[in-house]
């Protein structure tokens, strides 16, 4: 019973064991097979524990002892291991990884016994196979762990003491251990472990432990820039102010200089290593020793690593006096003295950080950054680099940088500057920017930013490449980015829109929203991501967060392109739900506001012809267009001039034609009427041309129950008044396409309309678009006054003297003036026959025999006149008309100009009228039209004038033979209608017969 209590004790004392072997600070693996092989002995040993009959014998006692006492020291060894100091254990890994090998195969010894029939068949063979494994297992340092202690004996072997080296070979036993690299964290475990030493009784472990205190103290983190000054300038005071000569045996006898890395023959001869490798090289099979003449080979040369120690003393020490005697000569006024000294600072941070830690202890950082605003330019080169190298060795010297002299301001200053010194500003801003509070600093620098952008978009390789890395740097802080953005360097905000917390992609969407962008750069913003995430912040629950994403989508949307985008990803759901919320506060009326100029861009995108080749639409239903255009009547000025520019853009996109109708049946035209006759300048200008849109197409009776006396006094007055020339062009516009009945007539008259139209013909200067239109737009609302039904209207508009006007418009107007005025000249010249006076002859006989006053007209035969009869030919309008008959390429405008031609060959007028128009050329205009393409309405009523003037033999027999193969040819191609009568044409011109096929 007793052993079986002894047996159940080990086995929790084993337990134990192995949890402390799990909670090892080192050595993870081999403490995690060893506590492995703890538990199963530890379990083995308590199922043993449970059988009665375990045989009480002296042997197995002994054993029991012998294993109480090997599991006390594999806790021991697991206590040491848990809770010393990390960097001590890692240098004994060696010596750890012996205890455990140790105690593993003594643990196995003290188990033999255990094996031998003490237990039941089963735990005994349990417990010979736990014996057999512990004994085999071999505990081994890891490779890192070997790489450390290398570099560790490497270190103190050559006598290292650069910074550079202790403090990698620091960094790296602290993330092999899990030690944060922060300087605190890492200062204070290196103290625990210097102070752990200091007990240490064993006299050679304690020098090899004050050998590796002595490498690794140099290393940044575990010593205070104030602790090395005092040190450096205990040091340099302590050597005198006078260089020293080298030693003689400082030479290599072959170079005659001093030697760098020296190597030693066995006769105890030292030459420079690379000079006797030469020398032995160039032997040619007779190696012998430059000194001793005796025989030498390569593999017998060692290290002199005394003598180099030496040297490096030496050099060290004269540097060490020579950078601080430059002080007084890099602060004079001698240029050249001052360059001298900057170079050799440069050289020596070059060289060696050591040299760079030396040159920041003597204070040179402050007169360095003072040259940065020297004006010559090799002073400001020579500065930058020097801080360059001084920078990148500490964090320290950044911050001592940035402090001085506002050093920042001038090192952005020479950005701006030649290429040499912009990459040494470039290279000192990248270091610089590496500390968070820097990067701000540099930041809101004045022009920083721009200077960064400009430079990473330049042609230099080497530039662009560092303003981008300091960009990259500065992208951190996000007042920066901002600033990029308005440099137009956006990648860093779309990188923050797409990744950053809601917080920051509200003020990613907000700089958006105000940056100026041309064009080019809202697609590019497009492209390169910023859709997706303003998207999915339109669609967020949170007010705020849409808020923002509508500002950008606002800006980012006025490029076609860029609002097709936004419908075909289904933008404008979330937009009109926006628009039409009641629960919006009256306070997020300028949201709304926003939202309307979102949806007014997106309009103005579907009149691209990209939207018209997929045929993409913003509203596609009448609930849509009414919803929309109510908000109209419950809106501010500013919202009602959105809203009534996103209709004048859906007005002419691909589905405008069925918009136009739409607005029209909901009672369009009666609110814009009323919009007509506001004050806001604005939203008039947009309501006038809204309703201009409307009157160009669809059923005019609907505009019968609203354009009263009032609205066309109002509309007139807007021409006679506004400042705007489009709003003055829309408004003629409408006034052209009104319903052409009396009532609206006269209303127009007595509006003083007719006044205002002729004021409009006499622009001087119709190359501006509106003013073009405008013109049109005032020759098309004349032809109402100019109908031969109302003579009245005609003789108004005759003494004001408006025929010379339209007849000059024919030459000088544009296109659709000159078919306006040619309608007007016709309408004229259809009651010039009515309003030709009768001549009056002389005498009894004069009526046989007299002849006619020599002011009698050709063509009506009567007196005519411009303002009497409206006679074309008095008012010099034949030439013109066939000139424009012959030279327009709009057949509208070539169609109206022979209407108003073909007036002077009506009825009794068929002699004396061809023979004006044959003077005039129109009889050659005609037949050449025949030749071109043209509507079959026209070429109808061209064959029909045609036929009549063939009846006239003179002029049959003058152009037949030229029409003639028109003719036939639009009996095979023409309409059915143009073929029949080209068919009579080729009769009389006897070419056909009167049975023909094509009669």
């Amino acid at each position: 019973m007793e052993n079986s209590k002894n047996l159940h004790d080990i086995a929790q004392s084993a337990y134990e064991a192995s949890q402390i072997a799990r909670q090892t600070l080192i050595q993870k693996e081999n403490f995690k097979k060893f506590s492995s092989f703890l538990e199963r002995l530890s379990f083995s040993l308590k199922e043993s524990s449970k059988f009665d009959a375990v045989r009480d014998s002296e042997t197995l006692n002994r054993a029991i002892e012998n294993l109480k006492a090997e599991i006390e020291t594999a806790k021991q060894l697991g206590t040491e291991c848990a809770e010393g100091n990390r960097i001590y254990l890692l240098l004994n890994c060696k010596k750890i990884a012996g205890e455990l090998d140790k105690t593993s195969k003594n643990i196995s010894q003290a188990l033999i016994p255990f094996t031998s029939g003490s237990f039941e068949l089963e735990s005994n063979n349990i417990l010979a196979n736990l014996c057999k494994n512990m004994s085999d297992t071999q505990y081994q340092v890891s490779a890192i762990e070997q790489e450390i202690l290398q570099k560790i004996e490497t270190g103190i072997e050559d006598r290292r003491i650069d910074r550079s080296y202790a403090s990698n070979l620091l960094v790296h036993i602290a993330e092999s251990l899990g030690i944060s690299c922060e300087s605190s964290e890492l200062k204070m475990e290196f103290e625990r472990f210097k102070k752990e030493i200091e007990n240490i009784e064993s006299s050679t472990e304690a020098l090899r432990m004050e050998q590796i205190i002595r490498l690794l103290s140099n290393a940044d983190m575990v010593t205070t820039p104030k602790e090395k000054e005092i040190k450096y300038l205990t040091k340099r005071i302590s050597l005198g102010r006078h260089l020293l000569e080298p030693l003689p045996s400082f030479y290599c006898p072959i170079k005659l200089d001093i030697m760098e890395d020296p190597v030693e023959t066995p006769a105890g001869h030292t030459f420079e290593r690379a000079a006797i490798e030469k020398w032995l090289m160039s032997a040619e099979g007779n190696s012998l020793c430059p000194m001793t003449k005796m025989p030498l080979s390569r593999s017998s040369l060692r290290p002199n690593r005394v003598l180099r120690q030496s040297i490096e003393e030496w050099r060290n020490r004269n540097i060490m006096i020579s950078i601080a005697s430059m002080k007084p000569e890099i602060q004079s006024n001698d240029e050249l003295e001052v360059l001298r000294c900057l170079n050799k600072l440069r050289d020596l941070c070059e060289t060696s950080q050591m040299h760079r830690e030396w040159i920041v202890m003597e204070d040179y950082i402050p007169i360095v950054a003072g040259l940065l605003s020297a004006k010559t330019s090799e002073f400001r080169v020579r500065s930058l680099a020097v801080l360059y190298y001084l920078a990148k060795d500490s964090d320290d010297n950044k911050e001592r940088i940035v402090k001085e002299n506002d050093s920042i301001v001038y090192i952005v200053r020479s950005l701006a500057r030649k290429v040499e010194e912009s990459l040494s500003a470039l290279q000192l801003l990248l270091e610089l920017s590496r500390i968070t509070h820097i990067k701000t600093l540099i930041g809101g620098t004045q022009g920083c930013i721009l200077l960064l952008v400009t430079l990473a978009n330049s042609d230099d390789p080497q530039a662009s490449k560092y303003a981008q890395e300091v960009l990259k740097n500065l992208a951190f802080v996000d007042t920066n980015i901002i600033q990029m953005a308005r440099a137009k360097f956006f990648k860093p905000l779309l990188h923050r829109l797409c990744e950053g917390p809601v917080s920051i992609q509200i003020t990613m969407a907000d700089t958006l929203a105000e940056v100026e962008l041309t064009d080019h750069n809202k697609l590019c913003l497009f492209r390169d991501g910023a859709l997706h995430p303003l998207l999915q912040m339109l669609r967020n629950s949170d007010i705020d967060v849409k808020a923002a994403a509508v500002k950008a989508l606002q800006n980012l949307s006025g490029v076609a392109q860029n609002g097709l985008r936004l419908i075909k990803e289904g933008a404008k759901e979330s937009l009109f739900e926006l628009l039409f919320c009641h629960s919006l506060s009256s306070s997020s009326s300028k949201l709304r506001e926003q939202v309307a100029r979102t949806v007014m861009h997106l309009a103005m995108s579907t009149t691209s012809s990209e939207a018209s080749e997929e045929q993409i639409s913003l509203v596609e239903t009448e609930e849509d267009i009414f919803k929309l255009f109510s908000l109209i009547s419950y809106s501010g000025p500013d919202m009602q001039e959105t809203l009534l520019l996103t209709f004048l853009a859906l007005c002419k996109s691909p589905t405008g034609s069925q918009i136009r109708n739409d607005l029209r049946q909901i009672s369009a035209v009666k609110v814009l009427v009323q919009l007509c006759e506001l004050d806001d300048l604005s939203v008039r200008a947009a309501a006038v041309k809204l309703l201009y849109r409307l009157t160009q197409d669809g059923d005019h009776t609907t505009f019968l129950d609203h354009v009263n006396k009032k609205c066309t006094e109002n509309i007139v007055k807007i021409i006679e008044t506004s400042k705007n020339e489009e709003e003055a062009a829309a408004a003629m516009g409408v006034i052209s396409h009104l319903p052409r009945n009396l009532q609206i007539s006269e209303h127009l008259l007595d509006s003083g309309g007719l006044e205002v139209i002729f004021d409009c013909l006499n622009y001087k200067n119709t190359h501006t678009p509106h003013v073009k239109e405008l013109v049109e737009n005032a020759a098309e609302a004349l032809s109402r006054f100019t109908v031969s039904t109302n003579p009245m209207w005609q003789k108004r508009v005759a003494e004001a003297g408006m025929i010379p006007v339209l007849v000059k418009l024919l030459s000088t107007g544009p296109p659709l003036a000159k078919s306006h005025a040619a309608v007007s000249l016709k309408q004229f010249s259809e009651s010039s026959g009515s309003l030709s006076s009768p001549v009056k002859m002389g005498g009894v006989l004069g009526c046989c025999f007299g002849s006619p006053p020599a002011n009698v007209c050709q063509i009506h035969g009567g007196v005519c006149s411009t303002e009497s009869s409206f006679c074309l030919l008095e008012a010099g309008a034949v030439g013109p008309l066939v000139a424009v008959l012959g030279e327009s390429d709009d057949l509208r405008v070539c169609e109206a100009s022979l209407d108003a031609i073909l007036t002077l060959i009506d009825g009794v007028q068929l002699q004396s009228g061809c023979k004006v128009l044959d003077e005039g050329g129109a009889l050659v205009q005609m037949i050449k039209i025949l030749n071109c393409s043209c509507t079959n309405e026209l070429q109808e009523k061209m064959l029909g004038a045609l036929q009549r003037i063939f009846r006239l033999v003179e002029y049959k027999t003058k152009y037949g033979k030229s029409a003639q193969m028109s003719l036939v040819d639009i009996t095979q191609r023409g309409s059915s209608g143009a073929k029949s009568l080209a068919a009579k044409i080729l009769v009389q011109l006897n070419v056909l017969n009167e049975q023909s096929t094509f009669f």
